[in-house]
């Protein structure tokens, strides 16, 4: 994400649009140079950088693209403190010793040759003098940097400034349409990581609207939320077929703000072709699940798996079942698996799908698990529990589901 100062975008009507780069030969080359300048400051100080990027900058036009690009690689770099010794330590030794003769620049070579001779490990007068403020940002060295290609440098931009006007957001509207099944685990995943509050409308079939919507927002802006739904985006980027609405607070004390606005509307889709950078969900969270899809595509069956497709709203939240089973005829059923998890987390699964009200979900419990030590009782879901040791078995779980299956109102 990138700071207010650094966004660039043009607001019509009240529509908010941000910048972005087109991969040309010129931003290519613009974004190639600025990775090779970080990369050929490995092991030098922060303000040899630092004074290279500045040069870069003189005579261009689009010096805050330059700027949006080094913040960006910034973030992929790592600087510590040089030197033999500690800065703070150096600081306190130094300044000790020289309290006792007045100042001048020879006593000063000589101080420091003092001080480095006396060291558990000895130092020269050049490598103690460098290790006196070498904590200051400027001074600290680039030890590690994870160079991006042009395209995911240009890429990240574009996000990055997409991101950045959500900052500002206060609240959010999401329509996520039939989707790849395990996008929408993650989907909740980073609602929760990121402590975004979410209420959930629709269905598996023709797909869900989510609505997130801060305690304060109502009252005052805030952008501690808005920087949540800026980290939120990325994984968005991940789930197919959605679009997205952001209400944004406009910063009135900038000058070129029209005070007349107060909010912005913000929309971007699954198809204006943003690249996430977080990692690409897996498809299965364990091989308890893997395994018992595999084994249930060897099947000749009516039943159709889905994974992950069910969005069930409960009071404070949704859960997201493993599986559903759905029928040529229209019927389906609900699959989750419990495995191997600690008795604080098997207490809450329990007790949200107790308060989920739903008598189509099949709870797939492993034998290995005590749910009476972690105060559960199964016999609060009847039929629809099914114990399992190690292997769980499609056709056993198929004969539940013709029990516990039904149509959609």
């Amino acid at each position: 994400m990138l700071p207010t100062e650094l966004l660039m975008f043009r607001v019509k009507g009240g529509v908010v649009e941000p910048k972005r780069l087109k991969p040309t030969t010129a931003n290519l080359k613009l974004a190639e140079t600025v990775i090779q300048t970080f990369e050929q400051h490995l092991g030098k100080r922060r303000f040899e950088l630092d004074e290279e990027l500045r040069l870069l900058e003189e005579g261009r036009s689009d010096y805050r693209v330059l700027r949006g690009l080094t913040r960006l690689l910034l973030q992929q770099c790592d600087f510590e403190a040089g030197g033999g010794i500690e800065p703070h330590l150096a600081r306190e030794k130094v300044f000790a010793l020289a309290q006792g003769h007045p100042p001048s620049r020879r006593r000063t070579g000589e101080l420091l040759e003092q001080l480095g001779r006396s060291l558990d490990r000895p130092l020269s007068s050049e490598e103690l003098a460098a290790s006196l403020y070498a904590d200051l940002e400027d001074q600290q060295t680039l030890i590690s940097f994870d160079p991006p290609t042009p395209e995911e440098l240009i890429h990240r931009f574009d996000l990055a400034q997409a991101q950045g006007l959500l900052y500002r957001a206060y609240s959010l509207i999401i329509t996520a349409r039939r989707n790849e099944p395990s996008r929408y685990k993650q989907l909740l995943k980073y609602t929760k990581l990121f402590g975004l509050m979410v209420t959930v409308e629709g269905d598996a079939t023709f797909g869900f609207t989510l609505t997130m919507d801060g305690p304060t927002s109502l009252f005052s802006s805030t952008t501690r939320y808005g920087l949540a739904m800026a980290k939120f985006l990325p994984a968005l980027i991940h789930v197919t077929k959605w679009d997205l609405t952001a209400t944004i607070k406009p910063r009135k004390d900038l000058a070129w703000v029209d005070p007349n606005d107060d909010e912005w509307q913000y929309g971007l889709t699954s198809e204006d072709g943003y690249v996430s950078h977080y990692k690409v969900p897996e498809e299965h969270d364990s091989a308890l699940e893997s395994g018992f899809a595999e084994r249930f595509q060897k099947l000749d069956t009516p039943w159709t798996l889905e994974r992950e497709v069910d969005l069930v709203p409960v009071p404070g939240g949704v859960i997201l079942p493993d599986f559903r089973l759905l029928h040529e005829d229209g019927r389906s059923a609900l699959v989750e698996i419990v495995g191997y998890w600690r008795p604080d987390y098997l207490r809450k699964k329990f007790d949200l799908l107790r308060k989920s009200g739903r008598e189509d979900v099949i709870v797939c419990v492993s034998e290995r698990l005590n749910l009476e030590k972690a105060g559960v009782d199964p016999a609060d879901f009847g039929e629809r529990v099914m114990w399992f040791k190690g292997v769980l078995n499609p056709k056993e779980v198929l004969a539940v589901a013709e029990q516990v299956a039904r149509k959609e109102d």
